[in-house]
């Protein structure tokens, strides 16, 4: 018998050896997919990521909305009080590392019936407690508490992910409405302009120099840029309720003043590929979901080491209560008891295979997240060359429209062309300058996507 039982304390103490493992080491570049020294779509030596970027932009006003809204924002003062819960959530699954002491105080009123005359009654007062704590040999309940700090971790880079979030959508927002109004004001020179040309062509028609068509067609062309002059007006609206929401404020549609389309920051800060898995915070709150991953394996493994746990009860109890302050009357026991899984229906095991799971699942969202994030900034940065050639196209294209413009009323006038050709010049003009406008709102969008995409700080 004694030799039974020193086998079988052998036997617990090599399965708590074997048992008690630690959380894979595991390193930010776990992405497997040959991280490159720098960028392919920017061969230039790479500058740090932006700390402040919309400061960069030069506008005081977009600056001020930004930091409104960061203030204000209703989504992300419900992320920050997810970070809150987060936060109390892991001090919840640390309290089983702590004893837990219980104080019942009581009192009890009785009297003896069917005992004649005089029945006695008495009151009894007590004041009793309990006291329970598992001790944490393996560390399996450090691991499971280290794993609900990994995900407050998670949350708060969520918090700050969001944050990057509103602030990137706040100034894009900001860019549409600027661009919303510019086009608005090239619609209305664009009705100026269609009503000039009604005019010219209804004089013409008086004086029988053209046909009825002629003024159909340019009626039918001012009706076509009204209805575009609305379309913008409309936008900008939408625009606006839209930035009022950020800003947490009831969408009114009410004027939000916005200063001309300012030029993009001449430089491109991308830094280095590496940084860009520290900097992120979808990143970093992917990784850290996967470091709670393993420590959940961890603590779940240790289900099936033998636990050891301390219990203690005791109390004073009297008919009178000034007796409880009487140390004498203290009556308590101590029990330690160890209690070793033999048999759960595989339900541990289970519950081990469902973690190395979600683990397995975490580590492959991570590398997925991570190889998306790099294509995110090679997008961005090769999108930003070709916006700005572009642009420069499209600069030129309005110059040409304006000229030709100009040129087809005075062949008009004196009946060298015929009145589509008038009419396709000003539609020319018309979408040359919006599409202009167009992509220099693209090239500062482009430009916020790289911070967004970057992790840069506000």
């Amino acid at each position: 018998m004694p030799r039974i039982f020193a086998t079988t304390i052998i036997s617990i103490f090599l399965i708590g050896i074997g048992g008690c493992k630690t959380p894979p080491q595991r390193g930010g570049g776990e992405v497997e997919a040959g991280i490159p020294a720098q960028w392919y779509a920017n061969n230039e030596s790479p500058a740090p990521a932006a700390e402040h970027w919309v400061e960069s932009f030069g506008d005081p006003k977009l600056s001020a909305l930004v930091h409104s809204a960061l203030a204000e924002n209703y989504e992300l003062k419900a992320a920050a009080a997810r970070v809150k819960a987060a936060v109390a959530q892991a001090r919840i699954d640390g309290a089983p590392l702590w004893p837990q002491l219980s104080l019942i105080p009581g009192y009890q009123y009785a009297q003896i019936r069917n005992a004649g005359f005089g029945s006695p009654r008495f009151s009894v007062f007590e004041a009793l407690f309990s006291l329970s704590w598992e001790l944490d040999v393996w560390g399996r309940m450090n691991d499971f508490q280290q794993a609900s700090i990994r995900e407050a971790d998670a949350t708060a880079a969520d918090f700050h992910g969001a944050r990057l979030s509103l602030a990137a959508r706040m100034a894009q927002g900001y860019f549409e409405l600027a661009e919303a109004r510019l086009q608005t004001a090239v619609a209305e020179q664009s009705v100026k302009d269609r009503r000039v040309i009604v005019e010219l062509v209804r004089g013409r028609f008086a004086r029988g120099l053209t046909k009825a068509l002629d003024l159909r067609l340019a009626l039918t062309d001012l009706a076509n840029a009204e209805a575009q002059l609305t379309q913008s007006r409309n936008q900008v609206q939408v625009i606006t309720r839209r930035l009022e929401v950020l800003l947490g404020r009831y969408p009114a549609g009410e004027l939000i003043h916005t200063s001309e389309l300012p030029e993009p920051p001449a430089s491109m800060p991308a830094g280095l590929p590496s940084e860009l898995l520290e900097r992120r915070p979808d990143l970093v709150a992917a990784f850290d979901r996967l470091l709670a991953a393993d420590f959940r394996v961890e603590s779940t493994r240790k289900l099936l080491l033998p636990r050891i746990a301390l219990t203690a009860a005791g109390g004073m109890r009297s008919t009178a209560l000034t007796e409880l302050v009487d140390p004498r009357a203290l009556a308590w026991n101590v029990i330690m008891g160890l209690v070793q899984p033999i048999f759960t229906g595989g339900r541990i095991q289970g519950e081990i295979r469902l973690n190395k799971s979600r683990a397995e699942e975490a580590l492959n969202l991570y590398k997925d997240r991570a190889l998306n994030a790099f294509r995110e900034v090679e997008q961005v940065l090769a999108a930003d060359e070709w916006l700005r050639e572009e642009e420069k196209s499209l600069k030129k294209a309005v110059e040409q429209t304006e000229a030709s413009r100009k040129l087809a009323v005075y062949s008009y006038q004196h009946g060298f062309i015929e009145i589509l050709t008038l009419l396709d010049s000003y539609r020319s003009t018309l979408n040359a300058q919006s599409a202009h406008l167009s992509v220099r709102r693209q090239l500062l969008s482009n430009r916020i996507n790289l911070y967004l995409a970057l992790g840069g700080g506000i």
